[in-house]
């Protein structure tokens, strides 16, 4: 299992994933889960994967050969003219390399032994910045601010933070405290996700990261944000009127 948050702000897009990977509490792993390409002051296209790793890993191996091949440049995200062309070329390729290892291996059309998801966001010079959350059947949905932020993997411990505390005209500053307060929640709630976290931060018409780095478990700020936050919800929890019989 695995956790990743893209957040639609007015300043940019903030993008965080965690790197933990298991089959079995006796066989966990790091693998990167946030994978970006830039042509400076052109376009910056990220992807953030979840689900199978065979497959996540297949599509991202794919995505950079065609970056590099002179024979596949028709079909590279570096060349798409849209950010929605560039999610339609992830989707296709997603539920093409799904369909083939079912076919390799037998499994029914029906199984979701090889499903993924996939977070693609970033910003085309000229253009607004874009995301979408691609389904492992290939077709996908886009943010906006009426859904300004997409999770994928395990979801649900961090998503009530992100429901009370997301506003489109936060500080990316806020924005990351607010993402590591979620991932904290949920690291904390199921050992399926972990660190290192991943985060990428790309500021509106620069086509560039503004921010990048790997926050690893002793990073200190992240290790006061979870430990101010628990005893924040302590203070809070305490504060609330008593309930009388």
């Amino acid at each position: 299992m695995t956790y990743c948050v893209g957040m639609l702000l007015d300043k940019g897009l903030v993008l965080m994933s965690d790197t933990r990977t298991n089959a079995g509490v006796d066989n966990v792993s790091t693998f990167r889960k946030m994978f970006h390409w830039e042509v400076p002051g052109e376009r910056i296209i990220t992807v953030m994967t979840a689900g199978n790793l065979a497959t996540t890993q297949s599509v991202v191996s794919q995505l950079e050969e065609r970056n590099k091949a002179p024979e596949e440049r028709h079909n590279s995200l570096l060349e798409a003219p849209t950010m929605f062309q560039v999610a339609t070329q992830v989707g296709k390729l997603l539920n093409d390399t799904i369909s083939a290892q079912k076919a390799e291996t037998g499994q029914d059309s029906s199984s979701e032994l090889f499903h993924a998801s996939i977070i693609v966001a970033g910003q085309i010079r000229g253009m607004e910045p874009r995301m979408f959350l691609v389904y492992p059947q290939g077709n996908f949905i886009e943010a906006s601010f009426d859904t300004p932020y997409f999770q994928i993997g395990e979801t649900k411990y961090g998503r009530p933070i992100l429901v009370r505390g997301y506003s489109r005209d936060m500080s990316f500053e806020d924005a990351v405290k607010l993402m590591m307060v979620s991932f904290d929640s949920t690291a904390k709630a199921n050992l399926s996700v972990g660190l290192p976290l991943d985060l990428l931060v790309i500021e509106r018409d620069t086509q560039k990261p503004l921010h990048e780095r790997r926050i690893m478990a002793d990073d200190p700020y992240f290790r006061q944000v979870s430990d101010g936050w628990g005893e924040a919800l302590k203070r809070a929890f305490h504060e609330l009127p008593n309930y009388s019989f």
